[in-house]
């Protein structure tokens, strides 16, 4: 495969049972096969995204003592800004060139996991940015529901099996930055290869060269979407939960040519994480002779907590 497939989630929303059944197959063939696809027909709007775009340009347009005040110690970086180069991918040591945000879940306060998270940071200086990362938040979030009850079907479940342990889930949306290069970086990338933690991922901003997807061959691909779509891919809490039926796939964001060093880059990714006490089990359906099971039994938090430690995020 050369290209990620491209789905439309109207044709699993459609009252056609037949349109339902394609976008099924279509998009459980992608992550069986890929890992990725890019999606049409998401709740987000051009004008949600055009607002959204605006905002993060002018956090991230900030003066760095500013943005260094919303840095909250003690958290892993799990809300609020994370400053450039404190994230490196699992087995690399040198930094990945880019800063970013986290906006983490909105749950109800009798919710058992309300006590859980920590508080979503407002930025005083943008009396907007709060409202519109909240907004963004829940479209990605109530498009990725979706996406998993198609998952559920085309994995032989309940259509709702993962309702339950995505309300309330421990989800981050997160706007990144790319800054300018302004010197040969020795050994970083824009982000090293990686797989991503979570169930899936829903990225914005994947409209020009950068993002690469490693195919089973190992070459890598350009996952370019078309402006009205969303990439998509397995986290590697699905793979392991599937054991491995729905591939998490290694991707990555190069650097840019010579001549666009000059340029910043954004992007804004929708980690949708299950609640930390979902068991990541291997589904008993997904494991037979020909596929023994791949993965030892663990809960959400617990595998969350073991990759932020490999990430740097929170230091043993």
């Amino acid at each position: 495969m050369q290209n990620i497939p491209s789905v439309d989630l109207r044709d699993f929303l459609s009252d056609d049972p037949k349109r339902k059944q394609k976008f099924v197959n279509e998009i459980g063939s992608a992550f069986e096969d890929i890992g990725f696809v890019a999606l049409k027909g998401h709740f987000l709007d051009d004008k949600l995204v055009n607002e959204l775009y605006g905002e993060i340009r002018n956090f991230f347009a900030l003066p760095l003592e500013t943005k260094h005040s919303y840095e909250i110690p003690g958290i892993g970086g799990q809300r609020g800004y994370v400053s450039f180069g404190t994230e490196h991918a699992k087995g690399r040591k040198e930094g990945d060139l880019k800063e970013f945000w986290h906006f983490g879940q909105y749950v109800s306060e009798n919710s058992k996991y309300a006590s859980e998270y920590p508080e979503n940071v407002e930025v005083k200086e943008l009396p907007r940015f709060n409202a519109v990362g909240k907004e963004a938040y829940q479209m990605l979030e109530k498009t990725g529901v979706y996406v998993l009850r198609a998952l559920a079907l085309r994995l032989g479940l309940d259509e709702f099996h993962f309702d339950d342990f995505a309300k309330d889930g421990n989800s981050i949306l997160r706007p990144i930055h790319y800054p300018p290069i302004t010197s040969e970086p020795a050994n970083a990338i824009r982000a090293a290869a990686h797989g991503d933690i979570n169930l899936i991922t829903l990225l914005m901003g994947a409209q020009g060269k950068g993002l690469q997807v490693q195919n089973h061959n190992g070459d890598w691909i350009d996952a370019i979407a078309e402006p009205d779509e969303l990439v998509i891919n397995v986290g590697d809490m699905l793979s392991r939960y599937t054991n491995n039926k729905l591939k998490s796939t290694i991707h990555q964001v190069v650097n840019p040519p010579r001549e666009l060093w000059g340029t910043s880059r954004y992007s804004v990714p929708f980690f949708m994480h299950p609640v930390s006490d979902m068991p990541l089990n291997c589904l008993e359906n997904c494991v037979d002779a020909e596929h023994p099971k791949q993965f030892e039994d663990i809960t959400a938090g617990d595998y969350l907590y073991e990759r932020l430690v490999d990430l740097g995020l929170i230091k043993k």
